[in-house]
């Protein structure tokens, strides 16, 4: 049986949510190093437009974060992988010269969520439509910072 060398089928269950999750939230932030705020932007929102918001990974995004509510080892890891992603968020803005970098990435963090739990209902939230808006906020506080 596959879920032998787990020591329960929800075990097995989180430990598949988790490693498809991983892979998509380094899809686009493994390449922020160097990245200018417009080659970031570009690189994360424009890896979002594979999911539609009702596709499997977009589900399974959504169906993990409501049971991470009930299942506290779910809860523990999916918060240490958006502690990772924000880590690596507030190390490419403080780079590229925004201000208050760990409060910025941590509510940019929660936009990109935000939208694609937004997407099912709204398909128009693309990063053809989205990605001018951010950069916008990003550019006027790195703007400001000078």
């Amino acid at each position: 049986m596959v879920h032998y060398h787990f020591s329960s089928l929800r075990a097995l269950l989180n430990e598949a949510a988790l490693r498809t999750m991983r892979a998509v939230v380094h899809e686009g932030a493994d390449h922020l190093p160097g990245a200018t705020a417009e080659e970031g932007l570009d690189l994360l929102l424009s890896s979002l437009d594979a999911y539609s918001g009702d596709d499997p990974t977009s589900v399974l995004f959504t169906e993990a974060f409501l049971a991470a509510g009930r299942d506290e080892e779910l809860h523990e890891a999916l918060t240490r992988l958006l502690a990772d992603f924000r880590d690596l968020l507030t190390d490419w803005m403080r780079a590229i010269g925004v201000p208050d970098p760990d409060t910025t990435a941590r509510v940019f963090a929660a936009a990109v969520d935000g939208l694609m739990l937004h997407r099912p209902l709204d398909p128009s939230l693309t990063a053809e439509s989205v990605v001018p808006v951010l950069r916008r906020l990003l550019a006027g506080a790195v703007e400001e910072q000078r």
